[in-house]
């Protein structure tokens, strides 16, 4: 929503641009090898994703523009790898705003200052705020270079039907309707997607009864990139309010609604801006400030119970919902659409066996669950479910004023990658290593030379060796020294070796490796097939 007399997407520091259905209609009901339903961020990172590995796709969305409002505003520093790996990441470092830092306050009384894991060895920062409709900018300029990717705006997905080797979509767009055969569909529509309706399928998980509304303020505060979290402030007693500082000069507030207050009446624009005033009063901001865009949400962690259908694969909202406390959504679903999109390709190209598809649910809703399992403490510690936990919640904070160690039930547990350990193409583990990423795992980074290891790895799977090349065929070789500082982090010796995948996840490590053992380990990765 936006202020009286401002279109919905008149914004105060972004230009929203105005997509045109498909001119050109010969070619709508070709067959194509990939449909991709939903062109937020995570159907983009599908779409660059699979063209990165040569594979042809075209993406629908039923809106003329991006999405409005700054929505999901926080990136962790694994999706900027996944941004590098898939062509995009050059804008977004240009424009976020990196952090590392948070601090909780409970009744004006700072009680937490934490920071997340930096360090030199870093390529890039833990945290970056950008908001949404850049994220989905850059994504598009991208997508814009690819010819392996064609984009139909204003294109609506209103029917979805099995057929033998395929699914067959029913489009309709302002020209009028058409059908389109795809091999296999993403479905990347979000929370409330058509494509999981029309398969009759269900999420499924807790509600809580925690419900915010978002604002987007433009100001000119200088206050530095710092997560800040108010818990049982003057200005709204009981509840907890966060802030983000963004890029232009926005600053996004997420304030807590009052049980039992009326949904409609919070966010007419009249309450908004009472509201956002007395957060301003409280944080000490006495300037000018213009009021960009509001909406609501309330904290879910839902889930489909499979998320592959037949030829159709979920990811993002449309697969799972999860409490924004801890930066997970958005980040979530941009590690499903680069796990489904390197696996998809191989399977495709014939490079890798059918049930490779078989580990996405396992791997990707695993991460989900583990999100779920951290998200939820997040949640009932800032929105509590219930007079219970609000008992001990309050509590807590009252502790936290004098003694320092109860403000780390403060701290929201940021998002960390998961670790695929229980995944059928994940290797077992060597016990030899003392220390050290384990398989399925992501890589970590490390300093080599001039730059970083993540530099070295190859766009498919990589062996790292220390001391030794080995050839092996379809895999790239990063041979590191010993004694360096990324043998150091990987805990790797002369002779060690780690089988790194296309999303840089470990598929495999050996104390001491050899050509059969990689080999036997790639065969597992590809389910069969060969790199």
């Amino acid at each position: 929503m936006r202020p009286a007399g401002r279109a919905e997407t008149d914004s105060l520091y972004f230009t929203y641009p105005q997509f045109e259905p498909p001119k050109a209609r010969a070619h709508l009901g070709n067959p194509a090898p990939v449909a991709i339903v939903g062109a937020g961020p995570v159907g983009m990172v599908a779409a660059l994703g699979l063209a990165r590995e040569g594979v042809r796709s075209v993406l629908f969305d039923n809106k003329a523009t991006f999405n409005d409002g700054s929505r999901a505003i926080c990136i962790a520093r694994q999706s900027y790898h996944i941004l590098e790996r898939i062509g995009a990441v050059g804008p977004f470092l240009e424009k976020s705003l990196g952090w590392t830092m948070g601090r909780s306050f409970y009744r004006g009384q700072q009680i937490l200052e934490f920071e997340m894991p930096d360090s030199a060895r870093e390529k890039y920062r833990p945290m970056y705020n950008l908001e949404q409709q850049y994220i989905e900018q850059f994504l598009w300029q991208a997508i814009e270079k690819e010819p392996l990717i064609e984009t139909r705006w204003q294109s609506e997905v209103v029917g979805i039907a099995d057929v033998e080797g395929g699914v067959v979509l029913e489009v309709a767009d302002p020209q009028g309707r058409y059908e389109m055969r795809a091999d296999w569909v993403l479905a990347a529509d979000g929370a409330r997607s058509a494509i999981r309706t029309m398969r009759g399928l269900r999420l499924r998980g807790e509600n809580f009864e925690g419900r915010y509304v978002i604002a987007d303020v433009q100001m000119a505060h200088d206050y530095p990139t710092i997560r800040r979290a108010l818990f049982d402030p003057d200005c709204r007693r009981g509840g907890t309010i966060l802030v983000h500082k963004q890029p232009d000069d926005i600053w996004r507030i997420d304030y807590q609604l009052r049980d039992g207050e009326d949904e409609a009446e919070v966010i007419a624009e009249e309450n908004v801006r009472a509201s956002v005033a007395a957060v301003l009063d409280e944080i000490g901001y006495e300037g000018d400030w213009e009021l960009e865009w509001w909406s609501v949400y309330s904290a879910n962690t839902l889930a489909l119970d499979d998320y592959r259908d037949g030829r159709v694969f979920f990811i993002g909202d449309s697969a799972h919902i999860v409490p924004i406390f801890g930066v997970r959504g958005l980040n979530n679903g941009i590690a499903d659409a680069h796990n489904i999109a390197w696996k998809l390709a191989r399977v495709m190209q014939g490079a890798a066996g059918a049930a490779l598809l078989d580990s996405y649910t396992p791997e990707r809703r695993g991460a989900t669950l583990d999100v779920f399992a951290n998200a939820s403490k997040s949640a009932r510690f800032m929105t509590p479910p219930s007079a219970g936990w609000q008992l001990m919640r309050d509590a807590a904070l009252n502790l936290a004023l004098s003694h320092g160690f109860a403000g780390e039930l403060a701290n929201p547990r940021q998002m960390t990658p998961y670790t695929y350990a229980d995944s059928p193409i994940v290797a077992p583990d060597d016990p030899r290593f003392d220390g050290g990423p384990i398989p399925g795992a992501p890589l970590p980074e490390a300093r080599v030379g001039d730059g970083f290891l993540s530099d070295l790895l190859g766009a498919g799977f990589t062996l790292v060796t220390v001391g030794e090349a080995l050839e092996i065929d379809g895999v790239e070789t990063v041979v590191l020294q010993p004694g360096s500082e990324a043998t150091e982090v990987l805990s790797a010796k002369a002779g060690a070796g780690y089988l790194v995948r296309p999303d840089l996840h470990i598929a495999a490590r050996w104390a001491q490796v050899s050509p059969e053992a990689v080999k036997a380990a790639l065969g597992q990765s590809l389910a069969g097939g060969a790199a």
